[in-house]
């Protein structure tokens, strides 16, 4: 039997893509890096995905999972024949828990859409990545995609209680579970920004948590952008840890508040968006610490936000970024990597002479109070070889940030894009354990290969060093 039609007996045709127009929709995600999957499939339940991993098996084919496909890191493309599995009909809320604060949900769940459906029990879903109107809880443990919300609340790997999971083998497995401390391995930790590489996940029970009953945002322009950087450390130093503390530079503001008119200070080389939320009184106490802190670091405007509605529009100006700067230039290149927030400032300025070095436009754009770095480059690929220079440049911001104690990734993942620069935070007995904790499961390497790992990662000669 041919690929297609087995694959036809698993979902039925309408739901096996071959038209070669729309394989070319499906061959990137929101990266640079374009594949060319063999087949899209797109099923809708646990069983039909098993069913699909059995056929990858008889056919000795890789299998790409792919969500909503606004990742970043070119981690859900089809570097090779591939059938590419898209899990956004997999989107049931299954389950909401108000006692437990949990809920099971689906993979193709839209992110925004899982808080829109706790808001009447007064809970929310914590992580809340920019793309959070589009991206889906899949891709959110996928590469463990956070948000500004959580510095106070945490990342996302602390908001996965449990996966499902689709193994290479086609084995369903639950990885964690609703106990609040499982014992043995937490396996579930190891899901958590796997990138498809262990498996397919077909459920995810998440933890909510209680909408604060007090809110307050603040938005702040410094004439230095060093200046915010070194305000975001002293907030944090002094005590007081906001929901969110994000910084936009001058580029960045003046691209959104074209895009969205939320009356923010473009004449600022840096803008600060800091955001209190708790027990009303607790609220008013630390908004008046931020606010002294934020003036005696020399902020030229500061005001916080009357109302609901004004607030609800400076996130939206701050979700919008991406967006946004569509009117500097035909493309852009996104980076993600963090730093410690002790060294924010040097960084930044550091980010800033790379740019000018290489002679290319950079837009800055910080979850700042976890110290999450979102470079971002706008340029024309047509002109030649400038797409070479900005990779060049973005690199060297990499390896800038990891001397600096930085990590690779703050929340878009390694994917693709950042994959042959493992080796700059991981020795090689590091590399080998991780590809060896992959073959357990996915021994035949078919769950989205050449992703996260370099190719050379496992280090047979080390095999007396790392136990199997």
């Amino acid at each position: 039997m041919s690929l297609v039609a087995d694959l036809e007996t698993v979902v039925g045709p309408e739901r096996v893509i071959t038209e070669p127009l729309r394989l070319h929709l499906y061959g990137k995600d929101a990266g640079l890096l374009r594949g060319n999957p063999t087949v899209v499939v797109l099923p809708e339940s646990t069983d039909e995905i098993v069913g699909i991993m059995h056929v990858a098996r008889r056919h000795d084919l890789p299998v790409v999972p792919r969500g909503a496909g606004t990742g970043l890191a070119s981690g859900a493309i089809a570097t090779e024949p591939a059938i590419m599995v898209a899990a956004t009909r997999i989107r049931r809320i299954l389950d909401i828990d108000p006692v437990g604060r949990t809920a099971w949900v689906e993979p193709g769940v839209v992110n925004v859409d899982l808080s829109r459906a706790t808001r009447p029990y007064g809970l929310h879903f914590a992580p809340d990545p920019a793309s959070q109107t589009a991206s889906t809880i899949g891709g959110n443990v996928a590469t463990g995609a956070g948000g500004p919300h959580c510095l106070a609340e945490g990342t996302t790997t602390g908001h996965v209680l449990a996966v499902e999971l689709v193994t290479g083998d086609g084995d369903v497995v639950t990885l964690g579970s609703e106990a609040p401390d499982p014992p043995g391995l937490d396996l579930r930790a190891v899901a958590v920004g796997s990138e498809g590489t262990l498996g397919i996940v077909t459920k995810v029970l998440v933890r909510l948590l209680p909408n604060p009953p007090a809110v307050r945002t603040l938005l702040a322009g410094f004439d230095r952008i060093e200046h915010a950087a070194s305000a975001v450390g002293d907030i944090i130093a002094a005590g007081v840890v906001p929901a969110a503390l994000e910084m936009m530079d001058h580029l960045m503001t003046v691209a959104v508040e074209n895009f969205i008119h939320a009356d923010l200070p473009t004449e600022a080389d840096g803008v600060l968006i800091a955001e209190v939320a708790g027990h009303p009184a607790a609220v008013d106490a630390d908004l008046d610490v931020v606010r002294r802190i934020i003036e005696a670091n020399g902020a030229t405007h500061l005001r916080v936000a009357a109302d609901e509605r004004e607030r609800a529009t400076l996130w939206k100006g701050r979700k919008s970024a991406f967006g946004a700067i569509t009117q500097m230039a035909p493309d852009y290149y996104l980076q993600d990597t963090a730093v410690p927030r002790t060294r924010l400032a040097e960084v930044v300025a550091d980010v800033y002479e790379i740019a000018r070095r290489h002679g290319l436009a950079m837009m800055n754009i910080f979850h700042a109070g976890d110290g999450n770095l979102h470079p971002l480059v706008a340029f024309d690929a047509s002109e030649p070889g400038r797409l070479d220079t900005v990779k060049q440049a973005v690199d060297e911001i990499v390896e800038r940030c990891v001397a600096a104690d930085g990590a690779l990734s703050g929340e878009h993942g390694i994917g693709l894009e950042k994959r042959d620069l493992m080796h700059l935070v991981f020795d090689d007995v590091s590399l080998d354990a991780q590809a060896r904790i992959k073959e357990a499961f996915d021994p035949e390497g078919r769950c989205n290969p050449g992703k996260v790992l370099p190719l050379d990662a496992r280090k047979p000669e080390l095999g007396s060093k790392v136990p199997s």
